[in-house]
């Protein structure tokens, strides 16, 4: 019964949607303020509807009712709590149904707290929203029902991909889907700016703390999916350039540029145009990963659903909203002339730069992703483009990147003068201090990995100097209290800035002095590598939850010192069918001890992969710090709101409510 009720939930939901389409679209182009304000009500309806629905779904999994087809294709009664949780959004039903509720909550969002908005801007925005809310309806209802009921339910479930019972592949999707659909409020403003005509200070405003939600949700999603690659799959590394992890990878970049190119829109009142044309492309490929992830088209590990059917709809999704915005764009483009101009050497330029080489990067993983399938269509051949294509393209527009971003950050608005930088002399001078300690120590090792120390630690001094230059002059007492009275966004902006330099920091030494070995080894055995004592103790075989182990007991020692007693598996899921290995980590500030055990070899040996890994674990304290500047610069609630009491109302015309 509470099945049915929910698919009439999500019925219902989809009709509310039309309506939030329809009606303040039409209200907002005679000025019928009763018709607008529909929009309101009717976002609130959809959001409840469909999270009753999506509430119904995660029912059925914990409870195992197997007379959901979806339940039995991703679901088991000897499955852990939590991932018969997580199975809600593992497969392609329920992870769509996510989708919707995030929509309707972005778009409920808007109607509850928008009040500082114009109120026709509000209802196109609401009704844009609704209208990307209608298209996913209708692929859900019409192709991907999640409460197709089966004729005689079986016993037991399937099982879920045993790849996705792992805590971080939990909450990795509803990050990403958080980002993803995030990216639709950009969208949705960009649209609504467009059917308006008017695209001002006040919007770009109103736009940034969309884009920056969405951007923070993605830097955790993708930091997410990172990790578990590196600990889940054993293979060590923490990034693949995987057709799915791109395609998470190439909206983070856009979203990037956009929050960059907002900041000029509301600032300077230009880039106006650049600006709408990002948001667009922004949540295009948001879509164009949806279709990626769902199509079958590429192959990749990530995917969801291999139905062509599902893909063609998807794509014609795509082109229906991206094309149909592009062609608003370039009807309306020449009304979001400038107001202002700005020179060479500004903070404008340098932002201009930044969206230029964020754009081209994701250009650039763009043209990778999708040319294997683009060689296959057109020219019948069969190839594939992996990780040297993508550093040797991708990898110098990120270091122009680096180097750019600590300059901008202190240059001043419309024009400047060498004087501006001179600041940063001393964070070249650290920079270079690290990338020339970098070269002594590891010396024989390739020169990039001294030269990205060298940049990270710009970038993380520049932070640090961006930050002291705003706190003026006079003695250490009064610029500690101004550093603790600056805005929210001044101290994003930089931890953000200094969060990626750490990244850097830890992909620069991972890479540049990273130690392998792989043999075989056989129980007793202990063996050396990078001065560190690795001894294969035992091998047992044990039981867990849903799957059976082939357990390591191996121990680490330096110096005659045991520093570490590691148990690195082997899993074997028997529902599924299955192995998973599941590496051990002993991490630490300065580096990762990393070993995994293979399978048993002829005369009794069990083959061992043994990695030291220096600074590793910086690359994800770098997202995380990036996440947490986005969330300081989220919570600058103050700031946003009097600002757009300032210059939404007075500019409007129309009252704000």
């Amino acid at each position: 019964m509470i099945t049915e009720l929910a698919h009439f939930a999500l019925i219902l939901a989809a009709i509310a949607a039309v309506v939030q389409m329809i009606v303040p679209m039409i209200g907002a182009a005679k000025g019928w303020a009763g018709w607008m304000e529909a929009a309101r009500p009717a976002a609130s309806a959809q959001v409840l509807l469909t999270g009753f629905a999506f509430a119904a779904l995660m029912r059925a999994f914990v409870v195992s009712d197997f007379s959901l087809a979806v339940v039995v294709a991703n679901s088991h009664t000897d499955k852990p709590m939590l991932y018969k949780i997580s199975g809600v959004w593992g497969n392609h039903e329920g992870s769509l149904l996510l989708w919707v509720l995030i929509l309707a909550l972005f778009g409920a969002t808007v109607a509850w707290f928008g009040r500082g908005l114009r109120t026709s801007l509000r209802a196109r925005v609401l009704a844009v929203q609704a209208s990307v809310g209608v298209a996913f309806y209708g692929l859900i209802l019409l192709t991907s029902n999640p409460f197709e009921r089966l004729a005689v339910p079986p016993m037991n479930g399937q099982d879920l991909n045993p790849l996705l019972q792992d805590p971080g592949l939990a909450f990795h999707p509803p990050f990403l889907y958080l980002g993803y659909v995030g990216l639709s409020m950009s969208f949705s403003f960009a649209v609504a700016a467009l059917i308006e005509g008017r695209v001002d200070a006040a919007w770009g405003r109103w736009v940034r703390p969309w884009t920056l939600a969405a951007w923070l949700f993605l830097t955790a999603g993708i930091a997410l999916g990172s990790w578990w690659a590196y600990y889940e799959l054993g293979w060590g590394g923490f990034w693949f350039w995987d057709p799915v992890e791109n395609a998470s990878f190439m909206p983070w970049l856009i979203a990037g540029a956009l929050l960059h190119s907002a900041a000029v829109t509301e600032k300077r009142e230009t880039l106006k145009s650049w600006t709408v044309l990002l948001a667009i492309l922004a949540f295009g490929f948001s879509l164009l990963g949806t279709f990626i992830v769902r199509s079958g088209v590429l192959t990749s590990v990530h995917a969801f659903a291999t139905d062509p059917l599902r893909g063609n709809v998807i794509l014609g999704i795509f082109t229906f909203f991206v094309g149909g915005a592009l062609l608003l764009y370039a009807i309306r483009a020449r009304e979001m002339t400038a107001r202002s101009a700005f020179a060479t050497l500004s903070r404008e330029s340098a932002l201009v730069a930044n969206n230029v080489l964020l754009a081209v990067g994701a250009f650039v993983v763009f043209v990778g992703t999708l040319w294997p399938l683009a060689a296959e269509m057109f020219f019948g051949r069969t190839l594939s483009v992996g990780a040297p294509f993508f550093d040797a393209a991708f990898t110098p527009f990120m270091i122009v990147l680096a180097l750019i971003l600590p300059v901008g950050a202190v240059l001043p608005w419309k024009r400047a003068t060498g004087k501006a930088v001179r600041p940063l002399r001393i964070a070249a001078a650290a920079a270079f201090l690290a990338a020339a300690l970098a070269w002594t120590l590891g010396t024989g090792k390739p020169i990039l990995a001294p030269l990205g120390v060298g940049l990270a630690v710009w970038v993380i001094a520049g932070a640090a100097v961006d930050l002291a230059q705003r706190t003026g002059r006079g003695s250490f007492a009064q610029r500690a209290g101004r550093l603790r009275r600056l805005p929210g966004a001044d101290w994003g902006r930089s931890v953000a800035h200094a969060g990626f330099g750490v990244t850097i920091l830890g992909i620069s030494a991972l890479l540049g002095w990273q130690v392998e070995d792989i043999r075989v080894a056989a129980v007793g055995e202990r063996f050396e590598v990078a001065g560190y004592g690795v001894t294969l103790d035992d091998v047992t075989q044990g039981r867990g939850p849903n799957y059976t182990t082939t357990m390591a007991d191996m121990r680490v020692d330096k110096g005659g010192r045991e520093i570490a007693r590691l148990h690195p598996e082997r899993r074997v899921y028997p529902v599924a069918g299955m192995p998973t290995t599941e590496a051990a980590i002993r991490s630490g500030i300065l580096r990762d001890l990393y070993l995994v055990i293979g399978a048993q070899q002829e005369g009794g040996g069990w083959a061992v992969r043994t990695y030291i890994k220096p600074f590793a674990s910086w690359i994800w304290a770098g997202a995380i710090i990036m996440s947490l500047g986005g969330a300081l610069s989220l919570g600058d609630r103050r700031l946003r709101l009097a600002a757009i009491r300032r210059k939404a109302a007075p500019a409007s015309g129309v009252p704000a409510e």
